[in-house]
């Protein structure tokens, strides 16, 4: 069985074809969630720099662990942009029955991507769909800033 489609990890690597349609509408300029080997953009952080304690400017990319941290990384991609300080595109699972998905995906720009991506070098598709998630400035009017539970 492939790791990508197994509990031994939670980190989905980005089809190159899906981040190169986004990054020529974006211009990202960071990605939030990478590491070495995988990183889409010439500035990112690393698991060890932890994205999530970095503050995050202008058009970021994110495909964060796809496991139960999941819901801080998305509420973080929607206080960077609805605070103004940037723009964060989101590839992630379509998980329409969660809080995180409610609390901010839903009041976001959605981009739902027909069929299953094929993540890093697999030959299959995912096991689950996938959407693009849009947070910009402009959705503020929608954000309250709560903590995110579960």
């Amino acid at each position: 069985m492939n790791v990508h489609f197994s509990s031994k990890t939670n980190e989905w690597a980005t089809p190159q074809t899906t981040f190169d349609r986004l990054d020529q509408e974006f211009h990202f300029v960071l990605d939030v969630c990478a590491s070495h080997a995988n990183a889409k953009c010439a500035r990112y952080f690393t698991r060890e720099q932890d994205g999530l304690e970095q503050p995050w400017r202008g058009s970021c990319w994110m495909n964060p662990p796809y496991g139960r941290e999941i819901g801080k990384w998305i509420q973080k991609a929607a206080q960077t942009a609805w605070q103004g300080f940037g723009t964060v595109v989101c590839l992630l699972p379509a998980r329409t029955d969660t809080r995180w998905w409610h609390e901010y995906c839903a009041k976001a720009e959605l981009r739902f991507i027909r069929g299953r991506l094929k993540f890093g070098d697999s030959k299959c598709g995912a096991p689950f769909p996938s959407v693009i998630v849009i947070f910009r400035a402009k959705q503020r009017q929608n954000f309250a800033l709560s903590p995110l539970h579960n």
